[in-house]
């Protein structure tokens, strides 16, 4: 079933966050138009030793005046980064009446419109199964993100991801901008191997983990009937009591461990988000207190 996360009331209320957030936030991703490479803007950054047939403008001439050696200023290469975002778009993303899926695409959407806002470019995917599907690609400029945008309502979320299969054989880029990746997480399929990946190619890496509140803490007891989200032949019949309770408590710890602690140790952002979460209080406290908006 097609979601309309995305209307007209949505767009104003994310043209509104931006205008907060220029008020009040330095900077957009942590700064992320520094490029790791060095090139021709007027940010001075370094020298190193002069080359024969290096351009001699770039020449420190005082440096020489006090060394009698010749070194060469290094400047800050500012370019336009591509920032890519993938959707888990599995069955279990629709689960809960908080609608996962839903805060998934706002999510999106809304860190789509604050990197057009930065003149960056954007790309959003979809994850189904085994495959990657683009949903929009290159969009730039805020008049090809209304043009483009609505697309995201037409993902359908059902049956399982494989992040890492999915990933792996696409083309991430190389150090030019930020890879998202919003999915519940709550999957015994790899998805570390993904993040490796974004990570060997120099990207910039968030994760979003999106739980629903009934995920969160649920408040069933009793004798229950459950029913795996994305295998539908598997289901579990048990009497919730205080124990269960207690084990589910912590197999949700684990599993959100699971995610936070890996992208820590891969120099990679993570963000835990209810999907009841208003997105204007997601984006102006959770991504500014966790360094994602500085």
């Amino acid at each position: 079933m097609k979601k309309f996360a995305i209307n007209e009331e949505f767009l104003q209320q994310v043209e509104l966050l931006q205008l907060m957030i220029k008020n009040n936030v330095s900077g957009m991703f942590g700064g992320n138009h520094k490029s790791k490479t060095f090139g021709s803007s007027c940010e001075f950054s370094d020298y190193r030793d002069y080359i024969a047939g290096d351009d001699t403008t770039k020449i420190d001439w005082n440096a020489y005046a006090r060394f009698e050696k010749l070194y060469l200023k290094l400047y800050n290469d500012e370019r336009q980064m591509h920032n890519k975002i993938y959707i888990d778009a599995s069955r279990s993303m629709a689960y809960g009446k908080g609608k996962k899926d839903e805060q998934a695409l706002k999510i999106a959407a809304t860190l789509a419109y604050l990197s057009v806002g930065e003149m960056d470019k954007v790309s959003v995917y979809a994850v189904h199964g085994k495959e990657t599907e683009a949903v929009v690609s290159g969009m730039l400029g805020k008049e090809s993100y209304i043009n483009n945008i609505g697309k995201l309502n037409e993902i359908e979320f059902d049956g399982d991801s494989f992040l890492s299969d999915a990933l792996l054989p696409t083309n991430v880029g190389y150090g030019d901008g930020m890879s998202v990746i919003i999915s519940d997480f709550l999957t015994d399929n790899n998805f570390e191997t993904a993040i490796d990946h974004l990570a060997s190619k120099k990207r910039d890496i968030l994760c979003i983990q999106v739980l629903s509140k009934e995920e969160l803490n649920p408040k069933v007891r009793g004798k229950m009937h459950f029913f795996d989200s994305e295998d539908t032949q598997k289901f579990y019949r048990k009497n919730i009591n205080r124990e269960i309770a207690k084990a589910y408590k912590q197999a949700l710890d684990y599993a959100t461990g699971r995610i936070r602690d890996y992208c820590a140790a891969r120099g990679a952002d993570y963000l835990l988000i209810s999907a009841e979460e208003n997105v204007t209080e997601v984006f102006f406290h959770k991504f500014v207190n966790a360094g994602v908006l500085k």
